[in-house]
């Protein structure tokens, strides 16, 4: 019985001896839950986004370094670009033209000022000589005979009077000559004589108009051929291909031509106009000529007449 009452107490000392090493273990155990579910809820708050105010000072920061990027890699800004390229101005390029690209533009802008010349002083010159010789006309147009015509006409110089004046000088050289025929042949060799001098004069400056309307393109289109060329050997020499580098050389170049098509369009344009207004005007004179062989005729039939009547 003592022996069994000496197992009960041993086995109830091995009972509170494990209850009272298992509660250590369990109150370790407790703070360590504690503790991993401490843990997500300090990191959730890391977790969320920077604040406004650090983005605001980060922006700065980044433009700064947007900006200072071509300074650093050498370029140039747009903005000198399209400064640059405003620059392209007509005077600006004829300026920075090639030596003989610039002679081509004077000879060519020489050529378009003697076209303008000649068309102010051709209009003027053509608009007055056939004002006068309608009107030398529309004088003699009831005229009986190269005296009354020429009292007509008075002291005034047309072609007309000299048309005249050559009939009376024929006539005259022609006194006591049988045979008006003769007479009147060599008047008409007379005034086909006035008549082509007439034609010369008024065509006076229209082969000028001719060769700048013909050579003109073909001058431009040197200079432009010269200026391209110098172009791409200033390529080859910075070999680069950026159309800042290549553009003005081309568009100089190109300056030339339109120097070129500037002058001849107009000069083509006026010769053409030149040569129907001369053409009009000649035909007038051909009328006058025509009216002094008529009176001249008449002034012959008329001295027969007279002949006759004295035998």
């Amino acid at each position: 019985m003592h022996t069994s009452l000496l197992r009960a107490t041993y086995a109830v000392m091995s009972v509170l001896a494990m209850l009272s090493l298992a509660s250590p273990s369990s109150a370790q155990q407790a703070p360590t839950q504690s503790q991993a579910a401490a843990i997500p809820a300090q990191a959730a708050p890391t977790a969320q986004p920077p604040a406004p105010s650090a983005l605001a000072g980060a922006l700065p920061a980044a433009s700064d370094v947007t900006a200072t990027t071509p300074a650093e890699g050498g370029g140039k800004p747009p903005k000198s670009t399209t400064a640059g390229l405003r620059e392209l101005s007509p005077w600006s390029m004829f300026l920075s033209a090639d030596i003989l690209v610039k002679a081509v533009m004077i000879g060519l802008g020489l050529a378009s000022l003697a076209t303008w010349t000649i068309f102010i002083a051709k209009m003027i010159e053509l608009s007055v000589i056939r004002r006068k010789l309608r009107a030398a006309l529309g004088k003699i147009g009831d005229a009986r005979s190269l005296a009354e015509a020429q009292f007509a006409l008075g002291a005034r110089d047309s072609i007309l009077s000299s048309l005249l004046a050559a009939a009376m000088r024929e006539a005259r050289l022609s006194a006591g000559i049988s045979g008006d025929a003769g007479v009147k042949e060599r008047a008409a060799l007379s005034f086909a004589e006035i008549v082509r001098a007439e034609a010369r004069r008024i065509r006076l400056g229209m082969g000028v108009l001719a060769s700048i309307g013909a050579t003109s393109p073909f001058v431009g289109l040197f200079g432009t051929v010269w200026g391209i060329m110098n172009s791409f050997i200033g390529i080859s020499k910075s070999q680069t291909t950026n159309l800042a580098v290549v553009a003005p050389g081309i568009a100089e170049a190109l300056l030339a031509t339109a120097f070129g098509l500037a002058a001849a369009i107009p000069a083509v344009i006026i010769y053409n106009h030149f040569s129907r207004v001369t053409k009009g005007y000649l035909e007038l004179v051909g009328r006058a000529s025509g009216a002094a062989a008529r009176l001249l005729s008449r002034d012959l039939d008329r001295t027969h007449v007279n002949t006759r009547a004295a035998e």
